[in-house]
């Protein structure tokens, strides 16, 4: 199982099967060791859920001051450049 966005035959090793998911899914499957049915995904999913404010905390980029700093002066060296370029 692999979160990959590239999927394509013996790219995780001679002859694998690669099942792509998403994050929710590929740590119920480590948890679990293997693919996990219906039932026991919706299971460990609810939980995964429960505690969403917590684990997606990372993923709000927009409230990082460091990433926000980070943004604005990528715009201003792309708007630097498109006025040396004209």
């Amino acid at each position: 199982m692999s979160t990959s966005t590239r999927n394509f035959p013996d790219r995780l090793g001679d002859g694998t099967n690669v099942y792509l998911a998403s994050a929710e899914l590929a740590s119920v499957g480590g948890i679990l060791g293997r693919l996990p049915t219906p039932t026991e995904y919706l299971e460990y999913a609810s939980k995964i859920d429960s505690m969403s404010d917590e684990i997606y905390h990372y993923m709000n980029f927009d409230q990082i001051e460091s990433f926000q700093k980070s943004a604005e002066q990528v715009k201003l060296i792309a708007a630097q450049q498109i006025v040396e370029i004209s």
